[in-house]
């Protein structure tokens, strides 16, 4: 296996200049990310020869279709059909599973980058490898004045390394989405706010989240006016504020209204997105009602665990009070600064509003990755060294299980 420690960092003690040190930053992190990326190659490699006739991708699965296989095909369908002016129906007269749920941004960006080689798939994976080494430099530059250039570097590679690194190199959204994300909390960061004008519509339509950001504004909004005797608070960034979280809201909720415009369905966003519901627990609700998805997952999780729906209920509150816990009181996230905590907050309770948590869950909070800072704050190498092999165990254990087993309803990515 690639070795992926980064050489001694001079900048946590005095040391002779080395070729690493002298090397510009971005040759540094890239260098990082390619062995980071043969590493999950590799790992694709080692599941495709595990997978047999009882998984979904069967006994000649590839690296290709491994790439190519879950959500990667919605957003194909996206760039090739375009979205339903019909919602499809089951056999239940019940909203079926459509393109409605997938953004445009990266499956059309894929479309057009995949024209010379005559392959979507193969834009689809420039993209998300690309953006994922961008992504790399933002996050690296989100947290150098937080935390230290040796401590960015090491959350650089938990991020470009950890359990769900696997996504770099898939056809799925996500990469692209944490590129615009961690440039705008960059841009929040040295209140460059302007930028946030072009970043927003881009992250709200290149997968669902803007909402979290928008409730990220307003916080941190209102901690700049509690605190604008420290930092002075000028009237320009009251206004950059307030109507950037008015935009984040607006393009939140538009892609609701495009929907219900081209279907003539006023809820043809929301039954879509119920639609992936449905297939949990059976008979889902009609009607959107925020919090349901993770009360139902509760009692739902732990009934089928054998401990009750009770059970489930507690544990849910105990999860979230702890969550709390942690972004407040945690001596290493504090270091982070107050607007990551926000964000992860604001994240957190999006979640909490809107989602079902099953296997997807863990993709699904990949936008809280700026929180790797806080494992990286520690100076020790057996602390960083032992992290960065959990986070490849953990790469391990999802690649083998949505990949090369994938054979039963909670092994989905």
């Amino acid at each position: 296996m690639a070795q992926l420690t980064p050489p001694h960092d001079d900048t946590e003690r005095e040391a002779p200049a080395t070729a690493w040190a002298r090397a510009p930053i971005a040759v540094r992190i890239g260098l990082l990310y390619v062995l980071s990326r043969l590493v999950t190659t590799g790992f694709f490699f080692i599941a495709a020869e595990f997978s047999g006739p009882a998984s979904r991708y069967g006994p000649d699965a590839t690296v290709g279709t491994f790439a190519m296989g879950w959500d990667a095909q919605w957003y194909w369908m996206v760039a090739v059909n375009g979205y339903p002016s019909v919602l499809p129906l089951t056999e239940a007269r019940q909203v079926a599973e459509n393109q409605w749920a997938f953004m445009p941004v990266y499956p059309m960006l894929a479309q057009a980058l995949g024209l010379p080689f005559g392959s979507w798939a193969v834009g689809a994976l420039v993209i998300s490898l690309v953006s994922g080494y961008l992504a790399c430099l933002a996050l690296h530059a989100l947290l150098k004045s937080r935390i230290g250039a040796s401590a960015a570097m090491w959350a650089t590679l938990f991020f470009a390394s950890g359990p769900l690194a696997a996504l770099f190199q898939v056809a799925y959204a996500e990469t692209l989405f944490l590129l615009w994300l961690f440039l705008a909390l960059w841009a929040v960061e040295r209140r460059r706010y302007a930028w946030l004008y072009l970043l927003i519509p881009l992250m709200g339509y290149t997968r669902p989240g803007i909402l979290a950001f928008a409730l990220f504004l307003a916080l941190h909004g209102i901690h700049r006016w509690f605190t604008r005797r420290r930092e002075p608070l000028p009237v320009s960034h009251i206004l950059h504020i307030v109507f950037l979280g008015l935009l984040a809201v607006v393009v939140g909720f538009s892609w609701q209204v495009f929907a219900a415009f081209v279907t003539g369905d006023p809820g043809a966003y929301l039954a879509t997105e119920l639609a992936w519901r449905r297939s949990w627990i059976g008979d889902a609700e009609s009607s959107f009602i925020p919090f349901d998805g993770f009360i139902h997952a509760a009692a739902f999780w732990f009934t089928t665990w054998g401990f009750g729906p009770v059970v489930g209920y507690v544990a849910l509150g105990i999860l979230v009070i702890g969550l709390a816990a942690l972004l407040v009181f945690e001596p290493h996230v504090r270091r982070l600064g107050v607007d990551i905590r926000l964000w992860s907050a604001s994240y957190v309770v999006y979640l909490l509003l809107v989602f079902f948590p099953q296997s997807s869950i863990f993709r699904l909070l990949v936008p809280l990755s700026p929180l790797f800072g806080a494992a990286a704050v520690p100076r020790s190498r057996w602390w960083r060294g032992g992290f960065l092999a959990l986070c490849l165990l953990g790469q391990w254990w999802w690649i083998y299980n949505m990949y090369a087993l994938a054979n039963t309803y909670w092994q989905i990515p």
